[in-house]
């Protein structure tokens, strides 16, 4: 059983910054790919960021050059670090993570079987 618990939510002002984290425990190997995904009210569950057991990256469109995620394979743990943080990046942030290797790490939620219960960011203007 995988269990992800995240932290680092709040409440910032525009152009703010927050850092998030993810814990992973429950198995002994690693996934082959970590990701960020975050979920707005009345919105579905979209892609932030994701990397793969290599290192490789990718980004939502929307968040490149603010967003930044990095792993620490001894620790079993997933960052975000997210500054200049707009209204629009409110949501709860979730951690997922991606244990089939694929060709490669996709922002796809499909692809995630588990995630964490989700960590809260408000950024008011």
């Amino acid at each position: 059983q995988v269990h992800l618990v995240e932290s680092g939510g709040g409440s910032v002002q525009a152009g703010g910054s927050l850092r998030l984290s993810c814990v992973r425990s429950g198995i002994a190997y690693r996934p082959y790919c970590m990701g960020w995904f975050r979920q707005a009210p009345g919105k579905e569950r979209e892609g932030v960021a994701v990397i793969d057991s290599t290192g490789r990256i990718s980004y939502a469109d929307s968040v490149k050059g603010r967003f930044t995620i990095s792993q620490d394979s001894d620790k079993n743990s997933l960052y975000l670090e997210m500054n200049s943080l707009q209204p629009e990046d409110t949501g709860l942030y979730y951690c997922a993570a991606d244990f089939v290797h694929r060709t490669m790490c996709r922002l796809l939620r499909t692809n995630f079987a588990y995630w964490g219960q989700g960590t809260q960011v408000t950024v008011s203007s």
